[in-house]
């Protein structure tokens, strides 16, 4: 019987809840639940530089931002569905 590699562990998974209603996807529901219980959810999104908001961003530079994401198939979609996408990814 193959065996299957171990699960990361949730640490809070209250926050991973939230997050997952929300829509954000599995793995950065994770990331952001397990950055919150090793550094405090007071902290988080401290530590990022400022960006403006993606409704500000050009078409070009959402496409960039999906390729450097590693994402598919956002080569004819609208600017809306651009940002939900690396947005929710």
């Amino acid at each position: 019987m193959p065996q299957k590699s171990p699960q990361p562990q949730l640490q809070d998974p209250n926050l991973y809840e939230k997050l997952r209603e929300q829509g954000d996807s599995k793995e950065k529901a994770a990331r952001i639940s397990n950055a919150a219980a090793n550094r405090g959810r007071s902290s988080l999104g401290k530590s990022g530089g400022q960006s403006p908001p993606y409704e500000d961003w050009i078409v070009k530079d959402l496409m960039n931002r999906a390729k450097e994401l590693g994402l598919h198939n956002y080569l004819n979609l609208h600017k809306e569905e651009l940002i939900d996408l690396v947005r929710h990814h």
